[in-house]
């Protein structure tokens, strides 16, 4: 088999974990993807390649920066405070060897309640706190999410393109 098409298959490959690991943060994501980018067009060498990679990190990382300042910006803008976010975060480790897959989220929401709770001192303005936070930081996800979709999608269109010219 060409060497070429073991490196397309594995690159495929890892966009898909990336893509997932926009959505499951214990996995890497946009990070992995411009990796694999990279590598990929580096060891194929075309221009193809090369076009593909650059079109696409720069989509993941446009991404990966959007997702990064819009949750902060939300964040901000609902007056959530770091030691909020560290007890989320914190929950979010307990819960993800608690809980197998779903534990993450569980335990990051049940964190940041807990977090919200403390500094409110009442369940209503830490509810309407920490929802507020839970829908930037799905907002986040969601933008990360699509722009590695995008990212892999002119992956796809460079593979076809150098495999078809070379």
């Amino acid at each position: 088999m060409d060497a070429q098409i073991v490196y397309t298959i594995i690159a495929g490959l890892l966009l898909a974990v990336s893509a997932l690991g926009t959505i499951f943060p214990v996995l890497p994501g946009s990070l992995l993807a411009i990796l694999t980018l990279l590598g990929w067009a580096w060891l194929l060498g075309s221009p193809a390649a090369w076009w593909a990679a650059g079109l696409g990190t720069a989509l993941a990382v446009l991404g990966w920066s959007a997702s990064a300042v819009l949750t902060g910006r939300k964040l901000k803008e609902h007056r959530v405070p770091t030691g909020s976010i560290l007890i989320a975060l914190l929950g979010a480790v307990i819960g993800a060897f608690v809980i197998p897959i779903l534990g993450l989220f569980i335990g990051f929401a049940a964190g940041l309640f807990i977090g919200e709770s403390l500094r409110h001192g009442s369940v209503q303005g830490a509810a309407g706190s920490s929802v507020a936070a839970l829908k930037a930081m799905g907002l986040g996800i969601v933008i990360e999410f699509g722009c590695v979709l995008l990212a892999s999608s002119v992956w796809m269109i460079g593979v076809i393109v150098h495999f078809s010219t070379r």
